[in-house]
């Protein structure tokens, strides 16, 4: 392993790998292939990777016997057929050893680079977190995946491959994990493959997760195919000839390819459309490459001319992109007898980007501005990606909130200024006014559907122009949630109605805390005066008394407090006949425990025992001090800030306090010191000593007590060391040396 790390450069500033025996045939294949596109400095960091990864895999094997180090090589030859860099393909051959070995991610950080350590990083499983389930596993490690992808899309790149190869050797695997693997990759990896437009990968995900699932059928319908093929090449063979024919009329340069349709894609329209084999006629299609768009539609218009086209299924790609960047005119004809066949018209700029996606970014560098509009979108969705997380609730929601959205737009919507959003299938006018803008979501009340007023649970078709109509005190529906079908719509819908639950119930807790503080005045909440309520509230600033109400529920005020300036205002007011006069009421019971609407004060660090006041500080709710500390006399001359409070008797909590001890600078004073503290029943916190001094030690200790009383047993305990030459508090919150 640290020979893999300190392998020296060259004399030609060449990276080399350290020396070792013949390297096995399939690294070998990998280092060829990297080599026709990356510099050689960048070919001996992935040998140096390659060597790394094999010693921390040694003595491991994969369920079919092969050397587990075969596995991470197959994945970064996958990586590498996309041309990706360097960091990219250290990170593939490294992308188990966090999982596997006992490599740590500094350890990888140092060696091949933070960038590539944080690649491997988000590859890597949260196997070291124990989960409630197998479901709850699988979608937190998906979330961890899906955000480390927004911030790198090679970490996703990797995965994909990584599961590509995992599908392709997946026989060795037992029945029940086999299936388990393979319906996962059919509801995530596979359409997160078509979301980045990496077609290919995509059908091939399919193909394998299809033979998985339902390996009968995947058998028989191989077979049926395979029968098909000799009685269905001589009509193929015809149209392709009818086809390379009559573009050349037209002055058409084109390249004409047949293909087979996909098992599964044929498989998948059997059981939509609850057809035998025999009835699913198109199980062949034709692509057509041009070399520019304005070609494309007079292909279009030659292949009309030859055959007759299907009403209906015409779909223009090309002026209206899919979501992941795909681009293509489709056509159905009706071919020799009778033949539905599908054709696809594009560009080679566009047949790359509709195989390789995402990936043409390393691939095709030349086409620029197709890969400029495709990271644009690809950009979007993970941007969306980052809100659904946080308005999610857990890591099954947004799993769930994302299989939503990884399913193909079908559904193109206008607004009335012309911007197009894509929308699956079912897709209503909320999900629309939640495309626009969350803002509009959560206000909308109708939608004006093609210039027609219609209601919110109205489906929306190719080609609508949808207005939404909002209104400032509208909000959202929770019945919406059964119609809406994009994960933005529902996540954000969930979102606003479990905030509005939650301040609904804290609003009511403030107003029962309130009413509570202020019986001791006499008072209750209806018979506060509109006076007083108006006066406290413009004097902290708060817009209503809800927000009042929801902040000492939330705990962000204490209910005593404001009902004692409640009953001071009103007790100014009181000369009035309908103003009722508050009683006097005693000082305020501090218990240390009520969270941010008190706090204790810093500078003193008070414990009970200790003579106390408290201190409104605005915005940050009570202070309480010493009754001596020394920033609470800066203050005495505004006293309408001090209230009167006291120490709640029997409180049960650990208070920190801080001991400074001179001693003798002999060994084992501070093992005693700890020993008597002990005694005490004490913690302590914090060590720390200001170094030798000589003779005399100064060690700062930070311990807990529950009173002051138990402080005072504490020092008692500690003065009676014959070493401890002087012991004291230190009030406030010094700057302890670092031990």
């Amino acid at each position: 392993m640290e020979s893999a790390a300190s392998a020296p450069l060259g004399r030609s500033g060449v990276f080399q790998p350290p020396a070792s025996s013949v390297l096995p045939l399939d690294f070998g294949r990998l280092r060829a292939q990297v080599a026709t596109y990356l510099r050689p400095e960048d070919v001996g960091r992935i040998e140096a990777a390659y060597h790394f990864a094999a010693d921390a895999h040694s003595g491991q094997f994969r369920i079919s016997g092969d050397p587990y180090i075969s596995h991470p090589v197959a994945v970064a030859e996958i990586l590498a057929g996309w041309h990706l860099d360097a960091q990219a393909l250290c990170a593939a051959l490294l992308h188990d050893v966090m999982e596997d070995t006992h490599i740590t991610k500094s350890e990888i950080a140092e060696r091949f680079g933070r960038t590539t350590a944080e690649l491997v990083d988000g590859v890597s499983k949260l196997d070291k977190i124990e989960f409630q389930s197998q479901e709850e596993a699988q979608a937190e490690n998906f979330r961890k995946m899906l955000l480390a992808m927004a911030s790198d899309l090679r970490v996703i790149l990797i995965k994909l491959a990584d599961r590509l190869h995992n599908m392709r050797t997946l026989d060795c695997v037992r029945p029940d994990k086999r299936r388990r693997i393979a319906r996962e990759t059919q509801e995530i990896h596979a359409p997160i493959a078509n979301r980045l437009g990496l077609n290919a990968l995509y059908r091939e995900l399919q193909e394998l997760a299809f033979k998985h699932v339902h390996p009968m059928r995947f058998r028989v319908l191989s077979k049926a195919i395979l029968a098909a093929r000799g009685n269905r090449r001589e009509v193929v063979g015809k149209i392709l000839a009818a086809i390379e024919e009559r573009l050349p009329q037209w002055n058409i340069q084109a390249e004409v390819r047949g293909r087979e349709k996909h098992l599964y894609s044929i498989y998948r329209k059997m059981n939509e459309k609850r057809l035998s084999f025999s009835q699913v006629l198109d199980i062949y299609g034709f692509r057509v490459i041009v070399p520019d768009v304005q070609t494309c539609y007079r292909a279009l218009g030659a292949l009309h001319g030859l055959y007759k086209p299907v009403p209906g299924k015409f779909k223009d790609y090309i002026a209206i992109p899919k979501a992941n960047g795909y681009q293509s005119l489709h056509t159905t004809l009706i071919g020799p007898f009778g033949t539905p066949l599908e054709v696809q018209i594009r560009t080679a700029q566009m047949n790359h980007v509709a195989d390789s996606g995402v990936a043409s970014h390393w691939l095709y560098k030349e086409d620029e501005k197709t890969l400029t509009d495709l990271q644009a979108k690809t950009h979007t969705w993970l941007q969306s990606l980052l809100e659904l997380q946080s308005t999610s609730g857990d890591s099954s929601e947004f799993l769930e909130h994302v299989k939503v959205d990884l399913f193909p737009g079908e559904v193109y919507a206008f607004t009335p200024k012309g911007k197009i959003f894509a929308l699956p299938r079912g897709a209503t006018v909320v999900d629309f006014a939640y495309a626009v803008h969350t803002d509009v979501g959560n206000r909308c009340v109708a939608g004006r559907v093609n210039g027609e007023l219609l209601p919110l649970r109205t489906e929306l078709r190719n080609g609508d122009q949808v207005e939404i109509i909002t209104a400032a005190h509208a909000s959202p529906n929770p019945a919406w949630l059964s119609y809406v079908r994009t994960g933005k719509a529902r996540a954000q819908i969930r979102h606003f109605l479990k905030n509005a639950h939650q301040e609904e119930a804290f609003f009511t807790l403030g107003e029962r805390l309130l009413n509570q503080a202020l019986r001791p005045h006499g008072l209750t909440l209806g018979s506060v005066s509109a006076i007083a309520w108006e006066r406290y509230l413009r004097e902290f600033t708060l817009a209503n008394r809800k927000e009042l109400m929801t902040d000492i529920g939330l705990g962000r005020r204490l209910s005593a407090i404001v009902a004692r300036r409640l009953a001071e205002i009103q007790d100014i007011e009181s000369g009035r006949a309908d103003v009722v006069k508050p009683k006097p009421a005693g000082a305020i019971l501090i218990r240390g425990t009520e969270g941010v609407a008190v706090q204790l004060a810093r500078c003193c660090r008070p414990i009970p025992g200790d003579p106390i006041v408290g201190i409104i500080r605005k915005g940050q709710g009570l202070e309480v001090h010493m009754h001596d500390c020394p920033q609470a006399r800066k203050l005495r001359g505004e006293r309408e800030r001090w209230i009167d409070v006291e120490w709640e008797p029997g409180v049960d909590r650990l208070f920190d306090v801080t001991l400074r001890l001179l001693t003798h600078n002999v060994r084992g004073v501070l093992a005693k010191v700890a020993n008597a503290i002990a005694e005490q029943d004490c913690n302590i916190q914090n060590v720390s000593t200001d170094g030798e001094q000589g003779a005399f030690s100064t060690i700062y200790l930070t311990v807990q007590v529950t009173h002051r009383l138990h402080l005072a047993k504490v020092i008692r305990g500690v003065r009676n060391i014959p070493e401890v030459v002087r012991i004291g508090r230190l009030k406030g919150d010094p700057k302890l040396p670092v031990a």
